[in-house]
């Protein structure tokens, strides 16, 4: 009699990696920002010719490869139409490392203060974290698996070794010995017989072990308690050693090298199997990484493809006055930040880092000072200029609709959690936008940053009075904006202080 045929199951197929977005084309790079940031078009193409532009460096030949300098890219718009936001866009889409800062942050070498060589520090550490992020996600169900097996061995502990004749003859035991690896079972017909002990042992604890196993992946054991032997994050004296932040030299990490010296100790913790099990997975993690290799990798990213986004640039611009000497805190910064966008080799706690190919973005609204007031070195390593529109109206009816984070998604989110429905009517939406393009017509113009204040306002009664029970829909008019809306309106003081 044949045996039924199994039926097969196909694995499933994992899902391909998402592309870095240099790998995508310039309109694909457009679409993906058009998901989050409404208009300014020219900014975005700009962006995304200046990041695929890292990926058909990669792909030029050698001999010329070298040659070809990043297109750095110097966002001017005033505030709220969109700059910080393509930065904060780019860096959740751009898969290779990524740092935002400030530029009023920095001050000139030799000052108390944040040098500018730190930027580069910053984006190093931030390769490492994400090299090591990916290494992590490639063995995490191969570190699972061990981290599962010694909580099964802390569950189910080996049992001791049986006494064997030459220690219990040792131990002064009496009578006749006979190998401890075997035990006498009585047959059918009363005849004993001796069989393998260590076989039966082991048959039975396999098949304990098994049925532990099964218990822990149900749950069924997260309420019992085990002791793990795990080894300290650092050394609490060590922290003192630590630099104060706005204090930071040259990156010799002497904390580092004490933990390195010092003997590797152990500490015993009891908790739960839940708290164990990702206790141990981080232990096999940590053995199974390579930092050798994933520190070549994150520097070999930070050089050539890099992002570093400089923002407020315009803070550190100014009038040079023909008698006074320079600014410390900011002719002085454009200085010390020439070289580093020009090209030069930084040293990090990893190595060292040659900045030559790092892509750098900066953006000022500059109403106070002008772009020409940045030293004429500094703006020759930006040689891409783009001016980014103010918004109207109809740009605040799109912000309030079309992105996928449009406020109205986000208010009719936070409203849902109390289980109450939220709709906005069109009219509604045309009426909030009017509110805040007249708002910031007649005070300091925020740009979208109005919808902001704006909205608070308008749901803020709504959202201190629910949860309200038989309330189950609120609709938003346009007579429902204005009533709740007017009196704000309508008195300027109260208006200034409020919106």
């Amino acid at each position: 009699m044949t045996e039924p045929t199994k039926p097969t199951s196909t694995p499933t197929p994992t899902p391909d990696p998402l592309p870095w977005l240099e790998e995508l084309p310039p309109r694909h790079i457009v679409a993906e920002l058009d998901r989050y940031i409404v208009g300014q078009e020219a900014a975005k193409r700009a962006v995304a010719i200046a990041v695929r532009n890292r990926w058909r460096r990669a792909q030029a030949p050698e001999e010329i490869r070298d040659e070809i300098t990043p297109y750095n890219i110097i966002f001017i718009g005033p505030t709220g139409v969109g700059k910080t936001e393509i930065a904060r866009r780019l860096a959740r889409l751009a898969g290779a490392p990524f740092l935002k800062v400030e530029a009023s942050k920095f001050t000139e070498v030799g000052y108390v203060g944040r040098d500018v060589e730190s930027m580069v520090r910053d984006l190093a550490d931030a390769a490492i974290n994400m090299v090591r992020t990916e290494r992590e996600d490639e063995v995490y169900d191969q570190a699972e698996q061990r981290a599962e097996e010694r909580l099964l061995d802390l569950l189910l502990p080996p049992p001791p070794p049986a006494p064997t004749a030459g220690t219990a003859g040792a131990a002064g035991t009496a009578g006749p010995l006979r190998p401890a690896s075997q035990v006498f079972v009585v047959g059918s017909g009363g005849q004993a017989r001796p069989e393998p002990a260590e076989e039966a042992d082991q048959e039975r604890r396999k098949r304990s072990r098994e049925k532990l196993r099964e218990m822990l992946r149900k749950g069924e054991l997260d309420d019992r308690e085990v002791e793990v032997e795990v080894t300290p994050q650092g050394y609490p004296m060590l922290e003192l050693l630590q630099p104060q932040p706005g204090m930071e030299g040259e990156q010799i990490n002497f904390t580092e090298m004490l933990q390195e010296m010092l003997p590797k100790r152990k500490k015993r913790r009891t908790t739960r199997v839940p708290e164990a099990r990702r206790l141990l997975a981080d232990e096999e993690l940590k053995k199974m990484v390579d930092m050798d290799e994933v520190v070549n990798e994150a520097l070999d990213r930070v050089e050539n493809h890099g992002i570093i986004f400089i923002d407020e640039i315009d803070k550190i611009a100014g009038e040079r006055s023909p008698t006074a000497g320079p600014d410390v805190s900011r002719e002085g910064v454009q200085r010390d930040l020439l070289p580093i966008v020009e090209g030069s080799t930084i040293q990090t706690r990893y190595g060292y880092v040659r900045t030559d190919h790092i892509l750098f973005l900066a953006a000022g609204a500059f109403h106070v000072s002008k772009p020409s007031d940045l030293i004429p070195e500094l703006q020759g390593r930006f040689p891409i200029r783009v001016e980014l529109q103010p918004l109207t109206r109809e740009d605040f009816i799109r912000i309030m609709t079309e992105p996928e984070n449009a406020l109205t998604r986000q208010y009719r989110a936070l409203v849902g959690a109390e289980g109450v429905e939220l709709e906005f009517t069109a009219d509604a939406v045309e009426e909030v936008a009017r509110m805040a393009w007249v708002a910031n017509d007649r005070m300091e113009n925020i740009g979208a940053r109005r919808l902001h204040t704006v909205m608070a306002t308008l749901m803020d009664d709504l959202l201190f009075e629910l949860p309200r029970p038989g309330m189950q829909k609120v609709v938003m008019d346009a007579q429902a904006v204005r009533d709740r809306l007017a009196k704000v309106m309508e008195d300027d003081d109260l208006r200034r202080y409020i919106l």
